[in-house]
């Protein structure tokens, strides 16, 4: 009799065993920020003809599952076979120039049995396997470690930004930004790598200055941009090992000035107008009303209109009327705002919170670099979409056309954001040795 009454818990023991050391608080976050997604997309969609928010729910369903399943494999495993990892990332994101779908000005999205799969999310993940890989033994301590895992990343990088696929080219930078920072990159050497960014957008600054500095018919130089490639020369000189008659205070700037060039260049000649519309609209959105500064003009009209509690679930005048284009994807959080208010808004910003410092708990005590890398790499790829995603809700970034993690609608990123959560998972799970092994 009490051997029978001791099988049901030998059995409960032995099925959950293989999840034992899994951050539960992390998994279950993501699983309930999907729930509460789809119940906004429902929102956004009730006065609509046509609804899809079901699918939503069906993919976190399916997400789920792939995230329980990975995180009972060891993630040792994947370094095995990162390069081919990397082989089938950048094949894929080939493909989408080759047989893609275009829509809205770019060639994103490849059809599979009927469903357009984005590839560019997927790479996120082949990324961040490939740079743990590279760097868990050596570490970006040095310069040449640190070219090699740039030049790694370059590959993937073009092909995304050839779709022409911005917003997940920066997200992509943000990845590689914090695995280097993570795996012992000096400072400095990071604020290099984004400096020509920076000088790219103040070489198209003219104050205090009226007028730019004209030294050829197509060079010019903004005072902004100058004085910032003269600070840079000083990191460099006081960062970088080549210090022997300024040399490296003389490459950082000459990089920042071919930088400024380059992206004033590109802004001229490379851009497509949608794309100059959304970096550029969110400073002064009242200039074009009813073009590029609609969508963000209607989303903070309707996080205003939530004030402190919000209107309700389904009773947001703005949500209901789809005032805002596109809500129940990159603007998902202006329909949390208007029916929950600035106290829901919180709420989710917490939960978010939440999840990041588990991620970087994960980080910390797992078992060796890789795992940690891993971990990192995830980290940096939900922060910063996450900032991106809110900023240009309420007007403080650009509209690039990044999701919000597990709440936007869209496929592809909800699988790719569980996978990532898997992934995490499996570090948490085997950060101690264990008896159980698939």
């Amino acid at each position: 009799m009490l051997l029978k009454r001791s099988l049901p818990k030998v059995r409960w023991k032995s099925w959950v065993k293989p999840w034992q050391q899994v951050d539960w608080l992390l998994f279950c976050l993501p699983v309930a920020a999907s729930m509460f997604g789809g119940l906004m997309i429902l929102s956004t969609e009730l006065k609509q003809p046509v609804t899809d928010w079901w699918w939503h729910w069906l993919v976190a369903g399916i997400g789920t599952f792939i995230a329980l399943f990975l995180a009972r494999i060891r993630y040792e495993n994947l370094l095995q076979w990162h390069w081919i990892t990397y082989g089938l990332t950048n094949l894929s994101l080939m493909a989408v120039m080759v047989a893609g779908t275009s829509a809205k000005g770019a060639q994103r999205w490849i059809s599979v049995a009927g469903f357009n799969v984005q590839p560019s999310e997927f790479a996120k993940i082949g990324i961040i396997i490939t740079l743990a890989a590279l760097l868990h033994k050596r570490t970006a301590s040095s310069l040449d470690n640190v070219f090699r895992a740039l030049a790694i990343t370059a590959v993937p990088w073009g092909l995304v930004f050839l779709q022409p696929d911005l917003a997940t080219s920066l997200v992509f930078g943000a990845i590689v930004l914090g695995m280097l920072y993570w795996a012992n990159a000096n400072p400095g050497w990071l604020i290099l790598l984004i400096s020509p960014v920076i000088s790219a957008i103040l070489f198209s600054i003219y104050w205090p200055l009226s007028e730019p500095i004209i030294l050829f018919k197509e060079l010019a130089l903004g005072p902004l941009g100058v004085v910032w490639s003269f600070a840079m020369a000083i990191v460099g000189w006081q960062t970088l090992p080549w210090r022997r008659f300024g040399l490296g205070a003389l490459g950082a700037w000459i990089l920042n000035i071919c930088g400024g060039e380059l992206g004033v260049f590109a802004w001229n000649h490379v851009l497509k107008e949608y794309q100059k519309d959304r970096l550029t609209v969110f400073i002064n959105p009242d200039h074009d009303p009813l073009g590029a500064g609609y969508h963000l003009i209607q989303s903070r009209i309707a996080i205003g209109a939530g004030e402190i509690w919000g209107w309700g679930l389904f009773k947001g005048p703005m949500t209901q009327l789809n005032f805002v284009p596109e809500q129940h994807t990159d603007f998902i959080f202006s329909a949390v705002g208007e029916e929950f208010g600035f106290v829901g808004c919180l709420v989710v910003l917490f939960v978010f919170c939440l999840i990041c410092f588990r991620l970087l708990h994960v980080a910390q005590t797992a078992k060796d670099n890789f795992g940690s890398l891993l971990a990192i790499g995830v980290l940096s790829m939900i922060v910063f979409q996450l900032i991106v995603n809110v900023g240009m809700t309420v007007g403080l970034a650009p509209v690039a056309g990044i999701p919000l993690p597990w709440m936007s609608y869209g496929r592809s990123a909800m699988l790719t954001n569980f996978i990532a959560l898997g992934i995490v998972e499996s570090v948490a799970n085997f950060r101690q040795k264990q008896k159980y092994y698939l």
